[in-house]
């Protein structure tokens, strides 16, 4: 099996995953890997995650041109950006998962850390999450919002749509997206409860021991559309 035939059986069976435990429901979510050539493989439009064909999965060339395959999700600007902010990027996986996309339309968000320490391995699978507001599935101008992050952040809650996460790996790409909406479940379990989150020590003893990157708290993540 050549390299690209395993990513693409790689892509079918992590979709599949996602979708058989209620990760992203329908034909809702994405996932795309970028090949060594600067290419991309992606989901098509209106595919379900659970029922992909490896041989009609889009393959992009360079510019992000459609060479063969079905036709490509109509997220290729979102992922583009994301790309194009984050070289070390592999792979991106976006969902439409309950929990996260519940979160992205509370009130008191912060666009800049959309959720706070609450355990160790959100910090160290997703090193914190941004808002982006809302704009039409599709719409290029999500571009602009993602390039606005200025690559500080691997992971991406789009406002009333869901999660667009970054990884050096397809496997890390997904991890990342569920130990997001594992921690956006805590949060609307905990919510009003005052819990106890990470201290600043507790989090600056992960950063030092794993070489974590985190955002800087003065960053600012929140863009207008106009």
């Amino acid at each position: 099996m050549s390299d690209e035939s395993r990513l693409r059986e790689d892509i079918c069976r992590y979709g599949r995953s996602l979708f058989e435990r209620g990760l992203t429901p329908g034909s809702s979510g994405n996932i795309s890997l970028r090949l060594p050539d600067g290419g991309w493989l992606v989901t098509p439009t209106n595919a379900s995650l659970g029922f992909l064909d490896p041989a009609r999965i889009s393959r992009l060339d360079q510019q992000g041109r459609l060479v063969s395959g079905d036709k490509p999700t109509k997220e290729i600007p979102l992922h583009g950006a994301l790309y194009e902010s984050r070289s070390e990027a592999k792979a991106i996986v976006h969902l439409h998962s309950t929990h996260a996309v519940a979160v992205s339309m509370l009130p008191e968000i912060d666009p800049r850390q959309v959720l706070p320490p609450l355990t160790p391995y959100y910090l160290m699978r997703t090193g914190g999450t941004a808002l982006v507001p809302y704009y039409r599935p599709g719409d290029p101008a999500v571009a602009d919002a993602i390039r606005g992050l200025a690559g500080r952040y691997s992971s991406v809650l789009l406002a009333n749509h869901g999660p667009v996460v970054a990884g050096d790996s397809l496997e890390g790409a997904v991890f990342a997206t569920e130990e997001l909406e594992e921690t956006a479940k805590l949060y609307l379990l905990l919510r009003n409860l005052n819990p106890r989150q990470l201290s600043p020590g507790q989090v600056a003893d992960l950063v030092s021991h794993f070489g974590l990157t985190l955002p800087e708290p003065e960053d600012h993540a929140g863009h207008d559309h106009g």
